[in-house]
């Protein structure tokens, strides 16, 4: 496994353990960081008005699409690593 792989998976770890709970914006950031890093490019069609909570991830995600794996797993270690001070 390579070097960023196994600080990914340090960092999903670490997110489960942070001091304090993120913020609404930050959550959404690190779960579309992780479907990218994981997953790669949004598919499937935007939810619907009345799943306003599947709508925000689908967005947030969405608004990553086309970056790498790789640089997405990149982005949610600094970011998980900015949370924990």
């Amino acid at each position: 496994m390579s070097d960023l792989a196994t600080r990914f998976e340090q960092a999903v770890a670490d997110s489960k353990k942070l001091p304090e709970r993120p913020d609404n914006a930050t959550l959404l950031k690190l779960y579309a960081l992780f479907k990218q890093a994981t997953d790669g490019d949004v598919d499937g069609k935007r939810p619907g008005f009345t799943d306003m909570i599947g709508r925000a991830k689908w967005d947030a995600w969405n608004e990553i699409k086309g970056t790498s794996k790789d640089d997405a797993k990149q982005q949610y270690v600094s970011l998980i690593e900015d949370l924990k001070g």
